[in-house]
């Protein structure tokens, strides 16, 4: 099977630290290409690829078979549109639009054409929500009763950067709770209704920096909530059941590797050190609970192989559009006060 050449649409913090290290450590794709409007950074590590200073040039140049968007939200429609209607293969950044009729449009147009199409949501493939994953099918806590998924972080100055501005798709809601959203998603199905409170609490922002989401699920309560205000430990994942709990606390520990440039290989990739395991509470017993290793690198494996049709695809557009439907809701459960069901 060929090589798939990629080209890299953006290449800003998430398109460096994050796209760039995985395409290059996956034996099937060849960085061939990246699309930088005001500078050539990405030859100073990759000094093989062809700068381009717009996806219209790298397209004039036909200088890859997949394109992978990492650009501001507001961009990845028209961007991914353009990509696929010139016959490429596309993955796009998290969340693949801003509204849910852009990604529907999308989806079409890539079904039509025969592309493969998906999205980046790489937090799937945690360390810890693929342990949560284990649990629930192994049965280890029985029915489940309540979930709830933190992603808390201390950011009290406001930074200058696109998910701050006054743009469509700023805010933490976009950012984190399309995660958050995705892996409950991934565990429960689709929500039957949405409730939400959604805050600017530091002064001067004009994009939302806090939300407090409950998901309504038939005998599950689902809580996902997000602050840029808290500098306490707060637990990322909290699991209840008939049989017992499960509390987990701290970040998977591939987002720290990546933002300080170590590669993604090696047989202790996205293992986590023992002291950092969640711990599993049961009737009549209490351990630390080994947390499954995290593995970003597969995503990009994957999409390989979608393109070569030896796999379906671990993130699709239908799983996309819902998320964005259900963060349509938030926003006007948010804005009316109202529990607003999902269709």
């Amino acid at each position: 099977m060929s090589v798939i050449r990629v080209g890299l649409v953006g290449f800003g913090s998430v398109g460096e630290k994050f796209h760039a290290p995985l395409i290059s450590v996956c034996p099937m794709l060849q960085l061939t290409a990246v699309v930088e409007r005001n500078s050539t950074r990405s030859q100073e590590k990759y000094p093989e690829v062809e700068v381009f200073k717009s996806l219209e040039k790298l397209l004039e140049a036909d200088a890859a078979d997949l394109l992978v968007i990492v650009t501001p939200n507001e961009f990845h429609y028209s961007q991914a549109k353009m990509a696929l209607e010139a016959g490429k293969h596309v993955v796009v950044d998290k969340p693949v639009t801003v509204h849910s009729h852009e990604a529907e449009t999308l989806h079409g147009l890539a079904r039509e054409k025969g592309l493969i199409l998906s999205i980046f949501q790489n937090r799937r493939l945690d360390g810890d929500i693929r342990t949560v994953q284990k649990l629930l099918q192994e049965g280890t806590l029985g029915r489940i009763v309540h979930f709830e998924s933190h992603f808390d972080r201390f950011r009290p100055d406001l930074a200058d950067n696109w998910r701050e501005k006054e743009v469509p798709g700023n805010g933490i809601t976009y950012d984190l709770g399309t995660h958050l959203i995705d892996q409950a998603v991934l565990l429960f199905g689709r929500p039957t209704a949405v409730q939400a409170t959604i805050l600017k609490q530091r002064q001067n922002a004009v994009a939302d920096d806090f939300f407090d989401i409950t998901l309504h699920y038939p005998g599950i309560h689902c809580r996902l909530t997000a602050s840029c205000m808290s500098n306490v430990p707060m637990m990322k994942f909290l699991v209840l059941g008939e049989k017992g709990s499960y509390i987990k606390y701290g970040l998977d520990v591939q987002e720290k590797a990546l933002k300080e440039e170590r590669l993604p290989e090696g047989p202790n990739w996205g293992l986590e050190s023992a002291e950092a395991w969640g711990q599993l509470h049961l009737a009549h017993a209490q351990m630390s609970y080994p947390t499954e290793r995290g593995d970003y690198r597969i995503f990009y494996q994957n999409v390989a192989d979608a393109i070569h049709g030896k796999a379906s695809l671990l993130v699709k557009m239908e799983e996309a559009i819902l998320v964005l439907k259900i963060i349509e809701a938030v926003f006007e459960s948010n804005r009316t006060g109202q529990r607003i069901g999902i269709e």
